[in-house]
C-alpha cells in the first residue's frame, strides 16, 4: 500500500468565545489540524478522526526532514488502507488543552500575559466536539461521512452523534466506553496525584520556575501504560525475565525487564508531554457520561442519534475498556432501533490493540468504510 508521504500541519484561529460545559468560555484560541486526501465536489466524503489521550492531529503520514515522525494511526489511514485517502478526505484535529499546537496550558493567557498553566479552563469531551464543529464550519463541511475514534477518541465520536447528529452519517467507535468505571477513575486519580505532588509542579505554574514535574509524569505514564496492555501480552513479552544475570537483592534498583520497560516509557513521556495537559485530559475522561443527563438511561441518551449508522469494535483482552462496555453502547442503540454493527475481536494486545495492525481488526474497519462509501455515493 502507498504511503501518504509528507504532510503539513495547519492552524485556524477562532476569535469568538467558545462556551464550555463548566460555564466558562475561551476566546482567541487556535486549533491545529491536518488533512489527508481530497474533499470531493459535493463535500460529502469527509471523515473526522478523533485522537486519544497522548496523541494529536498528526494521524498519518510523516513530516519533511524529521525522522520517526510517522502519524499515530498511519497503519490505518492512507492510500489503499482501511480508511482510504484515495476515497475519503480525512481530518485530524488537536484538541483544546493539548500540548501539540492547539491552545493549551503552555500558551499565554491574554488576561495575564503569562502561560495559562493551571488556570486553563477545564475542558470536556463535549467542548472538544463543539470546537471541532467550528473547524468544520470554517472548512465548509456541513456533514461528515463518518467520525472515527478509539478510546478517548471513541468517546468524542459518540458525543458527535449526540451533540450534532444532523452532521454525522456514521460513527465508528473503537475500544471505548459510554463512561469510565470507578476503577478507571481511580487509575486517573492516582496518576494525577503523582503529578500534583511532584515538588516541581508548583501548583501547575511550573513554567515560571523553569522546571518540569518529570517525576510525576513518569509515574503517571507508568500507571497508564500498565492499563493499556493485557496480562497475556506482558507475560509473553517480559515474563519474569531479569535485567541482569542474577538478582541484585535491591528494593530500589531495576531487577526485572518489565520494570526497565516501564521506566523507559515513563522517561520518554516526561520529555514531550505537558503535566497540565495530562490533568485536563484525564479529567475529561472522568466527566464523560452522556447517560447522566437522562437519569442514567443510556438508551434515552442515544435517542438523539437515530438515523446515524454505528460500527462498534472491542477487543477481548482490553480490560480498561472491556467488551462489556461496548456492548452497553450496542444495547442502547438496539433499544432505539438504530442501525449498528458490532465486532468483538480476539486480540492479545489489550487496550493498545486499537492502534496496532491486525488483519481481522483492519478487515472490519475496511468493510465499514466500504459500506459508508456505498451509502454516501462512493466519495471521489
Amino acid at each position: 500500500m502507498a504511503s501518504l508521504g509528507h504532510v503539513t500541519p495547519q492552524s485556524k484561529h477562532f476569535a469568538a468565545p467558545l462556551p464550555l460545559r463548566s460555564g466558562a468560555s475561551i476566546a482567541g484560541y487556535d486549533l491545529v489540524y491536518e488533512t489527508y486526501g481530497t474533499l470531493d465536489a459535493r463535500r460529502s466524503n469527509a471523515v473526522l478522526v478523533c485522537h486519544a489521550l497522548n496523541a494529536s492531529h498528526h494521524v498519518a503520514g510523516t513530516y519533511a526532514g524529521q525522522e520517526r515522525s510517522e502519524g499515530w494511526w498511519d497503519n490505518l489511514v492512507g492510500p489503499g488502507k482501511p480508511l482510504d485517502t484515495d476515497r475519503y478526505f480525512v481530518i485530524g484535529v488537536n484538541n483544546l488543552g493539548s500540548c501539540f499546537g492547539s491552545t493549551g496550558p503552555m500558551h499565554v493567557n491574554p488576561a495575564t500575559g503569562r502561560p495559562w498553566g493551571a488556570d486553563f479552563p477545564v475542558v470536556t469531551v463535549e467542548d472538544w466536539v463543539d470546537a471541532q464543529a467550528r473547524l468544520l464550519d470554517a472548512l465548509g463541511i456541513e456533514r461528515l461521512a463518518a467520525v472515527l475514534g478509539g478510546s478517548l477518541g471513541g468517546m468524542q465520536a459518540l458525543s458527535w452523534t449526540l451533540r450534532h447528529p444532523q452532521r454525522v452519517g456514521h460513527c465508528i467507535a473503537v475500544a471505548t466506553a459510554p463512561s469510565l468505571s470507578a476503577q478507571n477513575i481511580a487509575f486517573n486519580e492516582v496518576a494525577r496525584r503523582a503529578i500534583i505532588t511532584d515538588p516541581d509542579f508548583h501548583g501547575g505554574h511550573f513554567y515560571a520556575h523553569g522546571v518540569v514535574p518529570k517525576r510525576g509524569l513518569r509515574v503517571a505514564r507508568m500507571i497508564g501504560h500498565i492499563t493499556y496492555l493485557s496480562d497475556d501480552s506482558m507475560e509473553q513479552k517480559f515474563g519474569r525475565a531479569l535485567r541482569a544475570a542474577e538478582l541484585g537483592y535491591s528494593t530500589q534498583d531495576i531487577e526485572f525487564q518489565i520494570e526497565s520497560y516501564l521506566r523507559y516509557q515513563g522517561d520518554k513521556f516526561s520529555e514531550y508531554f505537558d503535566a497540565n495537559t495530562y490533568l485536563l485530559i484525564t479529567r475529561a475522561l472522568d466527566y464523560f457520561d452522556p447517560a447522566s443527563e437522562h437519569g442514567g438511561d443510556l438508551a434515552a441518551a442515544f435517542a438523539a442519534a437515530r438515523g446515524i449508522g454505528f460500527h462498534v469494535v472491542s477487543f477481548t483482552t482490553d480490560w480498561r475498556f472491556s467488551p462489556a462496555r461496548s456492548r452497553e453502547i450496542v444495547k442502547a442503540l438496539v433499544d432505539n432501533r438504530i442501525d449498528v454493527s458490532y465486532a468483538e475481536i480476539a486480540a492479545p494486545h489489550g487496550h493498545d490493540a486499537f492502534l496496532l495492525e491486525d488483519t481481522r481488526y483492519h478487515g472490519v474497519l475496511r468493510a465499514a468504510f466500504q459500506r459508508i462509501a456505498a451509502a454516501t455515493g462512493g466519495g471521489r
